[in-house]
């Protein structure tokens, strides 16, 4: 069995005290490659050095988060445009609308969503977003790019089956996270995972975030970690009646054509 973690935040502190033996652990697990997120300026040129350091294991994406579009500006816009153009960069993002927690303002937050959106476009890249109670504004900007840009998943998905649909109509992917694990939360996203088309559901662990409920014996330090990326699978795999190798197949085959990734 072979995953693809499609969403891993490895430039994390947590990460920096066992980075190497993060990666062991992924790979004994069957996490042959990871996506590292970019999510801000600095992290993004962090996600770019892992991957320079990890040919062949580690990817990466160049992106700022709603969190931190406060700070985006003509020099941070420039700066994604040179990493986008990295070969270890293969989506621009995470980008798109928080309303849920509003650390920037919406307007900053719609204006860093449409310049990326923008690299995308010029760059004819994927598109890896965020999307967080702004369902009708992030919708109505992703729809007057989406026809541009030649792939897009809408990560962490946690909404609901009126937004789910939504992005399918547009051809989106899917990414689900260990939120499907648990049992106060995820409780709707058990139902709709099954609704999600084989082709375009991706799995990821948004590590070192949403450590998987149900994983026993829960670790210490509750950090999650992409070797968690196989629970996740398997999961997933059980929601919607089907195996384990199955899931695992169909989800890796859509990662590698969706980042455009080599066997």
């Amino acid at each position: 069995m072979q995953l693809i973690d499609i969403g891993a935040n490895l430039t994390h502190e947590s990460f920096r005290r066992d980075f190497d033996a993060v990666l062991e652990r992924a790979r004994k697990a069957g996490v042959a490659r990871m996506v590292v997120t970019g999510a801000s300026r600095v992290g993004s040129e962090h996600a770019l050095a892992l991957a320079r350091e990890h040919p062949g294991t580690l990817h990466a994406t160049a992106g700022v988060h709603p969190h931190h579009a406060g700070d985006y500006g003509a020099e941070t816009d420039a700066l994604l445009r040179a990493l986008a153009r990295e070969p270890e960069v293969v989506a621009i993002g995470e980008t798109g609308l928080d309303y849920f927690r509003d650390l920037s303002p919406r307007p900053a937050q719609r204006a860093a969503f449409e310049k990326q959106l923008a690299i995308a476009v010029e760059l004819r890249m994927p598109l890896f977003l965020h999307q967080r109670d702004a369902h009708e504004d992030f919708l109505a900007l992703l729809k007057a790019a989406r026809d541009q840009v030649p792939a897009v998943v809408v990560h962490c998905f946690t909404d609901q089956r009126r937004a789910l649909f939504d992005y399918l109509d547009l051809d989106c992917h899917v990414g689900i996270t260990g939120w499907v694990c648990d049992e106060r939360r995820g409780v709707h996203l058990r139902e709709l995972v099954r609704e999600i088309p084989a082709n375009r559901l991706m799995l990821e662990t948004d590590a070192p975030y949403l450590l998987p409920r149900d994983i026993r014996p829960q670790p210490p330090h509750r950090r999650n970690e992409p070797m968690y990326l196989a629970h996740i699978c398997e999961v997933v795999a059980g929601l919607r009646g089907e195996t384990l190798e199955v899931t695992a197949t169909q989800t890796t085959a859509n990662a590698r054509a969706f980042f455009g990734l080599p066997p």
